[in-house]
């Protein structure tokens, strides 16, 4: 995966695992506990499989085949658009107005520009998908070039434009949600410790845009190459927590959170000192939770109230868990039933679907714009003792 080389892409980082920029996932997908999880239902063979009774085409482009760990979130995406879909037919009062046409992208660019001619050739009036950036960027020339527009789940904003919007987690939208809750908690010098790699460099890039759109000046920014540089970043910025100018710090990278924050720790450092801050990647990591050094930390996350909605039907119908992104994909079927834009004339049209006021997604309030980004509610967690986060913030854009 190669586009703006930011790990929004997906990585196979261990054997049962998946790292997907600001979310990891275990596979299958059965919530930390044995047996075969996700309701991976065989997919049809065929080219495309279809679903819904609506006259309006819609197409949802997902890895099917190939690696199989991304192969394996694209069959339990494709489950849950099933689930919207007979969350719509089952409800009297929405129109059932879309048919999803499933289509396999593979692993690859060239399944993704495949699969999206083939969508453009059926008449499709949407596209769903793909799941990574390289493939959102190469299924987004298709469609773009049709004048079709497309809706991918990357959360890698670099692959977003005109016409391509990307319905994820950005990182803009974890670190605009984090900084303004420290500014409304009072916090006045938000830093930042950030690896040394392209999706940390994107997150510090957002970091600075959204601290400054806070109105704070963002001087104490930190990037590691390797974890043992550790100490001398805590000695650099040490002087700036005794005088007051840090009192809020960033360390986002599930890998060496623990490790900063128990430096911190044991430097005397304490939370009323500083308010640690993660990413909504630490909602994944039991272990990262339970470290005794990050009890009062808080981060940005996606409400589990969405995921724990639809868990039991997911559960009755296709077996297991479902992942955290099934919401997303969830969302997006919802979307394209909406009344106001598959009927419209021509349906989808981008003053549409960036309408300012937003959509109410399986996970809250969602938003659309006319760069193709997107914002995303998330709510505020906070490490309590043993590893419980509590909700201190509710979902908001």
């Amino acid at each position: 995966m190669v586009l703006a080389g930011l790990a929004s892409t997906l990585a196979a980082c261990s054997p049962g695992s998946l790292q997907w920029g600001s979310r990891s996932f275990s596979l299958p997908w059965t919530g930390g506990e044995g047996g075969q999880g996700g309701g991976l239902l065989p997919v049809a063979s065929a080219p495309k499989e279809q679903f819904g009774r609506g006259r309006v085409s819609v197409a949802l482009l997902l890895p099917l085949s190939g690696n199989a760990a991304l192969s394996q979130l694209g069959k339990a995406l494709a489950n849950a658009s099933k689930l919207a879909i007979a969350f719509i037919e089952a409800n009297p009062n929405i129109g059932e107005n879309i048919t999803i046409s499933l289509r396999d992208t593979g692993d690859s660019a060239a399944g993704a520009t495949s699969a999206a001619n083939a969508a453009v050739a059926e008449g499709v009036k949407l596209i769903l998908g793909p799941l990574t950036a390289e493939q959102v960027t190469a299924a987004g020339t298709v469609a773009r070039a049709a004048g079709i527009p497309l809706i991918g789940f990357a959360n890698n904003s670099a692959v977003a434009g005109p016409g391509v919007y990307v319905l994820n987690v950005l990182p803009e939208t974890e670190m605009k949600r984090a900084v303004r809750y420290l500014r409304d908690q009072g916090r006045r010098g938000p830093a930042g410790i950030f690896p040394a790699t392209p999706y940390g460099e994107a997150l510090a890039t957002a970091f600075r845009q959204q601290a400054i759109a806070a109105g704070f000046n963002p001087s104490a920014v930190y990037t590691f190459s390797n974890i043992a540089e550790a100490q001398q970043i805590v000695d650099q910025a040490r002087p700036l927590i005794d005088r007051g100018m840090i009192d809020a710090l960033f360390i986002p990278d599930r890998a060496s959170a623990g490790t900063f924050a128990g430096l911190l720790a044991q430097g005397g450092v304490t939370g009323d000192m500083v308010q640690l801050v993660g990413s909504a990647d630490w909602a994944n990591d039991a272990a990262l939770l339970r470290s005794p050094a990050l009890a009062g930390a808080i981060f940005p996350a996606v409400d589990e109230a969405g995921l724990n909605a639809i868990r039991a039907d997911y559960a009755a119908r296709f077996g297991g868990n479902p992942p955290q992104m099934a919401t997303i994909a969830y969302t997006a079927t919802i979307l394209a039933n909406v009344n106001t834009l598959s009927l419209a004339t021509p349906p989808y049209e981008a003053s549409l679907l960036t309408n300012p006021a937003g959509f109410a997604g399986r996970d809250g309030l969602f938003r659309l714009f006319a760069n193709g980004r997107s914002d995303y509610a998330l709510v505020i967690r906070r490490i309590e003792a043993g590893g419980v986060t509590t909700n201190v913030d509710g979902a908001k854009i």
